[in-house]
């Protein structure tokens, strides 16, 4: 099982990839900043939650719940920025 530090990490890296290209984004399409802008904040608000909840597994006691748990936040992760990718490529259309 990967450590919880190396999850955050990703998690870090990601969401941060989603924010350079949305400032890329703006840089080249001022016309759609405001659009740019949310996704932006819901790529802050995504990363804080699974932050958040990469720090508190329900049970800990539990195992194969905590492994669970951590699977279930790597494919939120996988999912969420991938949807935020899709976004500011429809911007940038």
């Amino acid at each position: 099982m990967a450590s919880i530090r190396a999850i955050k990490k990703d998690i870090d890296y990601l969401l941060h990839e989603v924010i350079s290209n949305s400032y890329l984004t703006i840089w080249f399409h001022p016309e759609r900043r405001d659009d740019v802008v949310r996704v932006m904040e819901e790529a802050v608000a995504l990363r804080n939650d699974l932050i958040a909840r990469a720090g508190n597994p329900v049970e800990k006691n539990n195992p194969r719940l905590v492994r669970r748990h951590y699977g279930q936040i790597r494919r939120e992760l996988l999912a969420g920025a991938d949807a935020l990718f899709r976004k500011i490529s429809e911007l940038c259309k």
